[in-house]
């Protein structure tokens, strides 16, 4: 599961601050990728707290810390099919 989030991460590095368009890109990626890795440039310390305000804010689950790395799940949102209106057929005689 893990070998999954290589293909997409991101890049958070705290001189611009966890702010609303990091966050509005995290669930972005979460609601296209369901898994995604996210590199910290942070303390150890702040690391922590910034990870867990990114769990908190998301929903999502975290799979792996290592490091500046972390990796996290969230279940892509049910997206219901739309249905077809009954009667918008178009004949060609």
């Amino acid at each position: 599961m893990i070998g999954k989030a290589h293909p997409y991460s991101l890049y958070y590095d705290r001189s611009s601050g966890f702010n609303d368009p990091v966050l509005n890109e995290i669930e972005l990626a979460l609601n296209n990728h369901e898994l995604i890795k996210i590199k910290v440039r942070a303390e150890r310390d702040t690391r922590k707290l910034i990870q867990e305000a990114i769990i908190a804010a998301t929903n999502a689950e975290l799979i792996q810390s290592i490091g500046q790395i972390i990796v996290i799940y969230r279940k892509k949102p049910e997206v219901e099919p739309k249905k077809k209106k009954q009667g918008s057929r178009r004949r060609d005689y």
